[in-house]
């Protein structure tokens, strides 16, 4: 009997290194940047997936001030914080995000049309 309890193998988990907390695979945090029409020529973006350490209002104030558009801060509960802007904006946010060091250009994933 103990021989065969020996050649039973144990189990193995070939994900257990990609789950773990200190490997850096799959573990990149992408700001996602989504248009959405709304009704005729109006359109609304949102920003989502900013680091919870940042102060949203203060980004959005900034946001709003350079482009020249009314925005809020939504809060969603499976997504957490939203960013909304009137109009489209997906390519000025990417842009600011960038200039301003909150994310690297390689994180931003631009959405829509």
């Amino acid at each position: 009997m103990s021989d065969l309890d020996a050649q039973i193998p144990t189990a193995f988990d070939p994900f257990a290194d990609a789950n773990a907390d200190d490997s850096g695979a799959g573990t990149k945090e992408y700001v996602h940047i989504r248009i959405q029409q709304r009704n005729g020529r109006k359109s609304l973006t949102t920003v989502q997936g900013l680091k919870k350490e940042f102060s949203y209002n203060k980004i959005l104030k900034d946001l709003k001030r350079e482009f020249c558009c009314n925005g809020t801060v939504v809060q969603d509960p499976e997504l957490g914080q939203v960013i909304q802007l009137q109009g489209d904006q997906r390519k000025n946010v990417s842009n600011f995000l960038f200039q301003a060091g909150i994310v690297k250009k390689e994180h931003i994933k631009i959405h829509g049309f």
